[in-house]
């Protein structure tokens, strides 16, 4: 069998401007009794990256995005509970210390 599938101009402009595929997908329309292709509209990201590593710690890492500081930690459970709670400590320290570090230089 055979069937036409309707696509819009737009997305052979995109077809023949890009000369690579194009996202979409395939439906059914009832009311016309003809298959449709609708393609997604993806986003462009730009090539900044999201987030920038201020400081790499022992157990993670300080990061800063365009609105927040993150931090991120993973520490092995088989440590135990004390010293966890101790490089927490520690490294919520040096991260502090990186922060202010980084405001410093900034100011400059």
């Amino acid at each position: 069998m055979i069937k036409k599938i309707n696509i819009s101009e737009e997305v052979v402009a995109r077809l023949v401007k890009s000369n690579k595929c194009v996202e979409g997908s395939l439906s059914f329309d009832r009311e016309t009794g003809k298959i449709i292709f609708r393609a997604y509209n993806r986003q462009y990201r730009s090539g900044e990256p999201r987030e920038v590593t201020i400081k790499n710690l022992e157990f993670g890492r300080i990061a800063e995005s365009r609105q927040r500081i993150k931090v991120y930690e993973s520490i092995p459970k088989k440590i135990g509970t004390q010293r966890i709670c101790s490089v927490l400590e520690r490294e919520t320290k040096e991260a502090q210390i990186a922060l202010i570090d980084l405001d410093i230089i900034n100011l400059n």
